[in-house]
């Protein structure tokens, strides 16, 4: 491990070289380029000095057990145990900082909600819970655009397509793909009695053209005259966009603008995320058939959350969370469950390289 640290510490110098470098500094795609790497690298190199500076530390203090004096000795024990719980934890902080990278982490998302099983409560629910990610989105200030959206008669939302774009959006939201599952009483149940109802969510890295192409020849093309609330451009042009892609049979449509031109690029963006999510997919597939004992999986056939409102409670089947801040979930402090699931799945990949 420490080979490979101190190869990263020789390229981190030579980066901070080049980066002071005047021909590197005008060449502003070069700049930008070293920039981002040493940016990267500046975790793990700090957390490899800090462990160099308590090792030096601990045979400092170990010098000192030869003191004649017994207090000086008493002390020096003490200091050397907890420096050493220190070496250790950031032993554990370089290990991770190893761990092999998502290449998505980094990417913007886009992010599908449906409603599922339930009916009108579901509907109301994905509306509820597409407010929560727009509320996270602007606690870390990212940037969101609505791509599509299909609302029902009392407020609720049958599916909505999220694009959130910022700094390190797929990393935090990957784990949030599968069935969400609300449990209350909905507000037409005269007798209070508590209902199930489900919401599906679907967390696609952005792709660029460089991570899926897509041949023009394989897409058909429709337009039509939008629908629902929208302004005065709705049912007088044929704004509207329906892409199909003949090979798979994907469907993508988008109306939320009134240019047909935005509407067919928006719907073009989700259509590319939504490929380049399949062939990942199957990538996924196949590393889950080597290795059966992974844990979530991340199928979106699979329920990952419950959200009880009688007793304010959110639980994460996945890792056994249970958190009864249910409100605070709900007004976008959702960190309270990702920074859990990172925590877990972080420590489950050390394991595999254990």
């Amino acid at each position: 491990m420490f080979d490979k640290i101190k190869e990263l510490e020789d390229r981190f110098m030579q980066l901070e070289g080049d980066l002071s470098r005047p021909e590197i500094i005008k060449d502003q795609k070069t700049y930008q380029k070293f920039s981002k790497e040493h940016s990267q690298l500046s975790p793990i190199i700090n957390a490899f000095r800090k462990y160099n500076a308590v090792q030096e530390e601990i045979q400092s203090n170990k010098s000192l057990l030869d003191d004649p004096d017994p207090e000086m000795k008493r002390l020096a024990k003490e200091e050397i145990e907890t420096l050493k719980g220190e070496l250790s934890q950031l032993e554990k902080e370089l290990r991770l900082q190893l761990l092999p990278k998502d290449p998505n982490d980094e990417k913007n998302i886009i992010l599908e909600i449906r409603a599922g099983t339930g009916g009108e409560e579901a509907a109301l629910f994905a509306a509820e819970l597409f407010r929560a990610y727009l509320k996270y989105a602007e606690i870390r200030r990212w940037k969101t655009d609505i791509m599509s959206r299909h609302n029902t008669g009392i407020g609720g939302l049958k599916e909505v397509i999220l694009l959130i774009e910022g700094q390190d959006v797929y990393s935090r939201l990957k784990f949030e793909s599968g069935v969400h599952r609300v449990q209350r009483v909905p507000e037409t149940e005269a007798q209070g009695r508590v209902h199930t109802s489900a919401v599906t969510v679907a967390v696609l890295p952005e792709a660029e053209d460089v991570d899926v192409k897509v041949n023009m020849e394989d897409l058909r093309i429709d337009t039509y005259r939008s629908s629902g609330c929208g302004g005065q451009h709705i049912n007088v042009t044929d704004s509207a966009i329906r892409i199909t892609h003949l090979p798979t049979g994907l469907v993508v449509t988008c109306q939320d603008e009134k240019s047909q031109h935005k509407n067919k690029a928006k719907a073009l963006k989700v259509l590319r995320s939504r490929l380049f999510d399949m062939e990942q997919e199957e990538q996924r597939a196949k590393i889950s058939a080597e290795r059966k004992n992974m844990v979530g999986s991340g199928d979106r056939s699979e329920r990952i959350r419950t959200y009880n409102f009688p007793q304010a409670r959110v639980t994460d089947h996945r890792i056994g969370l249970t958190l009864y801040k249910l409100e605070d979930v709900m007004n976008g402090n959702l960190d309270l469950v990702i920074d859990s699931l990172i925590a877990y799945f972080q420590a489950e990949a050390l394991k595999g390289e254990a």
